[in-house]
């Protein structure tokens, strides 16, 4: 075998782990959310800040990768990019063997976890309740690229994994653990997939010391192995990266005083400009949705971290992957144009966002939750107010409003505490723990035969009828509209790299991941959380004071907010789409052969395996190490 070929193909296999790597770690972070939230005691926008920090690493460092990447060692340099990537992943898990156990809330002390009978009620010390109110290219997509989409895949499974095991597994006993995956106050292991990824990012590192600076390409081997055309483009490609090699240096002034003409020339393309302007706005959209989809799956439809990050792993993002291959292979087979990708592209984001506004209608009523969500009497009636949570069957236990340990009444509903469900007796041990002489529940069933006596179990009530019937419907529709919106990826990247004059391509592509990225990646995150937060009508205590995570989301609202937000910026999106397809009609119009003689369109129109070999080389001296798929 060819030793340059050698070479290259393990170059592309050591860049293929690099980016499994990244997407793992990446995806695994937004996994980890609301374990993130119920360990740190923390609201969802400061989750998105730390979400979004990642972006803001990328930005402290790519102006120092670009500039001195074509005149050093590369494979080195993503090395040491790996070594950092797996730094900061180690980084990350630190906390957890540094601030101690993981102390939750909870009404029982380690005096009732016994089978004896005591009295949750503590008339005899009595507290004062805590009052207080709210607080204000191509179809041959490449193995780099389909390694970065299988990623995030392995990393929504890896955190559904760490999910179902308790963040403390191995230095409690577990028998005392009186909470389950499914509470609102359990916290998996998050630690250990920052470390798992961690070492596979480490992994990652390895290959490229070994790689050699350059890979040389002889021109009897682009004239065997492609077409005239293709073979005139790969010697042209050469030529500039020789040019821009150590040999001829080019000093910071020069380049300073060449780049800001170019990006004036740049921005000046006005399709490009709002092709940036629309992919920015869908990015916010997309970024937003994804971010915190896991935990709408939980808060929503009352699934665990654990099922959630399941589906996201194993449901979604397969979705996402086929649209996006099929999205090559449509465009190959019927030859898109530039006009022709756009419409596509923008037909596919239509449709998605139509079907999109049936989420709308898939909701789900609010839990029964007394003194929150419904009256003492089982009367809907949402409330902020620890006040609400006192009412004439708990009143004489003088119970602490602050205790977050809910309990199921037999009456359906569920309670804050089991003080606040008037329980008088408590048996059992653990989970097994049951209480007896609710007076609470029996106000909210008069009507029960032994409505003296009945009883609450620890955790929350079952989920509200008729959820679960519609949760498969939504899952099935989140699958079609991924998966239909995925199909217009492909079309619009290329629409990207076709608007745009030879000589302009590498910056049109830096400045559309630097824009996407500033404006999309950091701050998304950090707003959808913000109104997030708002939703929320009952949140933690810290043990030092203050608030901490939310315990209970307002349902309905949470649906309004985080869908009229996901498809409210994608409406505007769309605004800016007609203003974008006029001008791009215009564009056409003026250079009826933009794409005349283009190497890229001739390994579309080439199918068979010289035109294979060609793009994929095509594909390797065009990649950008600082692009991206994102999900």
């Amino acid at each position: 075998m060819d030793p340059c070929c050698r070479s290259l193909k393990i170059f592309l296999a050591a860049l293929s782990f690099a980016y499994f790597a990244k997407a793992l770690s990446g995806s695994y972070m937004k996994s980890t959310i609301t374990q993130l939230e119920r360990r740190f005691d923390i609201p969802s926008y400061i989750i998105g800040i730390i979400d979004g920090s990642f972006e803001i690493g990328n930005l402290l460092v790519i102006a120092f990768v670009s500039y001195f990447g074509a005149k050093l060692h590369r494979p080195k340099i993503i090395s040491v990019g790996c070594l950092l990537m797996s730094l900061g992943t180690f980084l990350i898990a630190m906390p957890h063997f540094i601030i101690g156990r993981y102390t939750f809330e909870t009404f029982l002390k380690p005096a009732l976890n016994t089978s004896s009978n005591i009295s949750p009620c503590p008339a005899n010390h009595p507290e004062p309740p805590h009052a207080g109110g709210r607080p204000s290219i191509v179809s041959s997509v490449g193995c780099v690229q389909t390694i970065s989409i299988i990623g995030p895949v392995f990393g929504y499974l890896l955190g559904s994994f760490c999910a179902k095991i308790y963040v403390d597994i191995g230095f409690v006993d577990m028998d005392t653990i009186t909470i389950s995956p499914s509470d609102a106050r359990w916290v998996g292991a998050w630690w250990l997939g920052y470390l798992i990824a961690g070492v596979i990012t480490l992994l990652s590192a390895v290959p490229f010391w070994f790689l050699p600076k350059a890979l040389p390409l002889t021109s009897d081997r682009q004239e065997t192995q492609c077409s005239p055309e293709q073979a005139q483009f790969l010697k042209h490609s050469l030529h500039v990266q020789h040019k821009n090699m150590p040999d001829e240096l080019v000093s910071f002034h020069n380049m300073a005083k060449e780049f800001l003409p170019t990006l004036k020339s740049l921005m000046g393309n006005p399709v490009y400009f709002v092709y940036l302007c629309v992919t920015i706005i869908q990015f916010n959209s997309l970024i937003g949705m994804v971010t915190y989809k896991p935990k709408y799956i939980e808060q929503h439809y009352g699934q665990s971290a654990s099922k959630a990050n399941f589906l996201m792993g194993v449901i979604n993002i397969p979705a996402v992957a086929l649209g996006i291959f099929l999205g090559g292979v449509i465009m190959k087979k019927l030859k898109f144009g530039i006009m022709g990708a756009a419409k596509f592209a923008f037909g596919t984001s239509l449709l998605g966002y139509f079907l999109s506004l049936c989420f709308f209608a898939m909701g789900c009523e609010n839990a029964k939750v007394a003194g929150i969500t419904v009256s003492y009497q089982g009367v809907d009636a949402l409330s902020h107010h620890n006040k609400s949570l006192l009412s004439g069957c708990n009143m004489g236990c003088a119970c602490s409003a602050k205790d977050w340990d809910p309990v199921c009444g037999e009456n359906g509903i569920t309670y804050v505490n089991p003080c606040l469900a008037g329980c008088t007796i408590a048996s059992g041990s653990g989970k097994n723990t049951t209480f007896h002489h609710c007076r609470c529940v029996s106000e909210a069933d008069p009507g029960s035969v032994a409505a003296s006596n009945l009883t609450a179990t620890l955790g929350h009530c079952p989920q509200r009828g008729g959820c679960d019937q519609i949760f498969p419907y939504f899952l099935a529709l989140s699958v079609i509209t991924s998966f239909i919106i995925s199909l217009g990826g492909t079309p619009g990247y290329v629409l990207l790299i076709r608007c745009i004059k030879p000589e302009l391509k590498s910056l049109a592509l830096g400045f559309h991941t630097l824009a996407t990225r500033t404006l999309a990646g950091i701050p998304a995150p950090i707003y959808f959380g913000a109104v997030i937060d708002t939703t929320c009508l009952r949140w933690g205590n810290k043990r030092c004071g203050g608030r901490g995570a939310c315990r209970i989301y307002n349902t309905a609202a949470y649906r309004l907010v985080y869908l009229a937000l996901t498809l409210g910026l994608r409406t505007v999106s769309f605004l800016l789409c007609i203003l974008g397809f006029v001008l791009l009609k215009r564009h056409v119009q003026n250079k009826p052969a933009l794409t005349d003689g283009n190497a890229e369109l001739e390994c579309l129109s080439k199918e068979d395996s010289h035109s294979l070999h060609c793009d994929q080389m095509l594909q390797t001296l065009e990649y950008d190490p600082n692009r991206e798929t994102r999900l």
